[in-house]
C-alpha cells in the first residue's frame, strides 16, 4: 500500500507559493514534488485533489500579481458562473492599473483598466483612468471596423462545452453555477493578497468568503473560499465584447443576462458611457445580438455565424401558437418567413427525446413552418454549406439577399 501522501493542515485545499511552504517549513522541497501537490505556475502550486477549473487557473495567476489587479472579461464570467465563458486551461484575463507593470506571463492576458463605469445616485461607481490607446498585439477587428476595436489579445474561436440540453415546449432557460472547489482559509500571511473594495454597477466586485457556491472537491466543516476580485457581471460583459471575437463574446453575454447575472439596462449604460472608448462599436454590437434566450453556448454561435454571414438576424425561442393551442419555441425564427431552425446537439443522442423533439418539430411543418436542423459537426465541420441552405430557404419565403430584414 503506497504511503499516505504529506499534507500540512494549513496547506490542504489550498493554492500557496512553494518557496513560502518551504521556506515556512511546511514542506521540503523533495515533498513539494509529491503527487499531492500538483504546479500550475512557476512557484505556484495546490492541493492535488482541487479540481482543475478556470477559477483554480485564477488564484494561481492572482498569486504572482500585485495587489490591484483583479480578473476582469470571461474570466470574471466564469467566477459569477457562466460556465463555459472558459476552461482551465484558458487565459487568465487581468486588469490592471495603469500605475502597475506587469511582464508577460504565460496563461495570462493583461488588460489596461480603461472604462468608465454606469452611473448610480449621480455619481460614478469607480473612478477609471483616462482612455488609453488599444494594444497594438493581437487586437481584433470587427467585420464593420477598419481599426483596433479593444485593448486586448483576441483568442481565435472556440467550441465550448455543452450542446444543449433536452427541451420541451416551454423550454426555461438558465444554467446553475460552476461548482468551485478551490482553497480554504489562508493558513499563513505570506499565502495571501489584498482584496479590492466592492462596489456596485459597472465596477469591481469582491467575491465574498465561500460566495454561496458548493465546493466540488470533498468539502470541509471550516473550508472558505479566499476572495477573488473581478469584475461584476456588467463590466465582464463589457470587457468579454471587447477582448474577445464576436463568437465567443455573444454566447457569454447571452449566459450573463439568461441566469439573471446582468441587465439589458445596466449594459445600455456602459455602452452609452463607453461609447466613444477603444471597442465602444464592438460592445454596442455584441450587446445589441446578445439575447438570454438561447439554451446553449453552441446556440448562440450559430446565430452570431449566421448574422455574420449576411443573413437577417433571427429571433431566439421565438412562440409560435398552432391551430390546437399548442405554443412551440423553435431556437431560432424569421417569424415573416415562417423559417426556423434547431440546432441538434448531444442531447439528440437519447432516443426519446429525440422522438418527443421530432414530434413537436412536425407539427411545426404542418402549420406552414419550413424547419431546418444543424448539427455540431455540421455546425463546426461543414457551416458554409449550413449558410447557404438556411439562406436559400429565406429566398424561397420571400428574402432578398442583401436585405437585413
Amino acid at each position: 500500500m503506497p504511503p499516505r501522501p504529506h499534507r500540512p493542515d494549513a496547506l490542504t485545499w489550498q493554492v500557496f507559493r512553494g518557496s513560502d511552504a518551504v521556506r515556512g517549513g511546511l514542506l521540503t522541497e523533495h515533498q513539494l514534488r509529491s503527487s499531492a501537490w500538483m504546479r500550475l505556475r512557476h512557484d505556484i502550486y495546490a492541493d492535488a485533489r482541487l479540481d482543475r477549473d478556470h477559477a483554480l487557473a485564477c488564484r494561481a495567476a492572482l498569486l504572482r500579481l500585485p495587489p490591484g489587479v483583479v480578473v476582469g472579461g470571461p474570466s470574471a464570467a466564469y467566477l459569477h458562473g457562466v460556465q463555459h465563458a472558459a476552461s482551465f486551461t484558458d487565459d487568465v484575463h487581468v486588469l490592471v492599473p495603469r500605475s502597475l507593470r506587469v511582464g508577460p506571463q504565460r496563461g495570462l492576458s493583461v488588460h489596461v483598466n480603461a472604462i468608465t463605469p454606469v452611473m448610480v445616485s449621480g455619481a460614478p461607481e469607480l473612478a477609471a483612468p483616462p482612455p488609453t490607446a488599444p494594444r497594438p498585439p493581437g487586437a481584433g477587428r470587427m467585420p464593420d471596423e477598419g481599426g483596433p476595436s479593444g485593448d486586448g489579445r483576441m483568442p481565435a474561436p472556440g467550441r465550448p462545452p455543452g450542446e444543449g440540453r433536452p427541451r420541451d415546449a416551454a423550454r426555461p432557460t438558465g444554467a446553475r453555477r460552476p461548482p468551485v472547489g478551490l482553497m480554504s482559509p489562508r493558513p499563513a500571511p505570506q499565502l495571501s493578497r489584498p482584496a479590492t473594495v466592492s462596489v456596485r454597477a459597472g465596477g469591481i466586485v469582491t467575491a465574498r468568503p465561500g460566495d454561496g457556491w458548493v465546493a466540488a472537491s470533498p468539502p470541509r466543516p471550516s473550508e472558505r473560499d479566499l476572495p477573488i476580485p473581478r469584475s461584476d457581471p456588467g463590466r465582464a460583459a463589457w470587457e468579454t465584447a471587447v477582448w474577445l471575437d464576436p463568437v465567443r463574446a455573444v454566447a457569454i453575454v447571452d449566459s450573463l443576462l439568461g441566469q439573471g447575472l446582468a441587465e439589458r439596462d445596466t449594459l445600455a449604460a456602459l455602452a452609452a458611457r463607453n461609447a466613444d472608448r477603444p471597442g465602444g462599436r464592438r460592445a454596442r454590437w455584441v450587446f445589441d445580438l446578445a439575447d438570454g434566450r438561447a439554451e446553449s453556448p453552441s446556440e448562440s454561435h450559430l446565430r452570431v455565424r449566421l448574422v455574420l454571414g449576411g443573413l437577417p438576424r433571427p429571433a431566439v425561442q421565438h412562440p409560435v401558437r398552432l391551430p390546437t393551442g399548442l405554443v412551440l419555441h423553435p431556437d431560432l425564427a424569421w417569424p415573416q418567413y415562417r423559417v426556423a431552425v434547431e440546432y441538434d446537439g448531444k442531447w439528440h443522442s437519447d432516443a426519446e427525446q429525440l422522438h418527443r423533439d421530432r414530434r413537436r418539430l412536425n407539427q411545426l411543418v404542418v402549420a406552414g413552418w419550413l424547419v431546418l436542423h444543424v448539427t455540431s459537426r455540421r455546425l463546426h465541420g461543414e457551416f458554409p454549406a449550413v449558410l447557404r441552405e438556411v439562406g436559400d430557404a429565406l429566398v424561397s419565403r420571400g428574402w432578398r439577399r442583401g436585405s437585413s430584414t
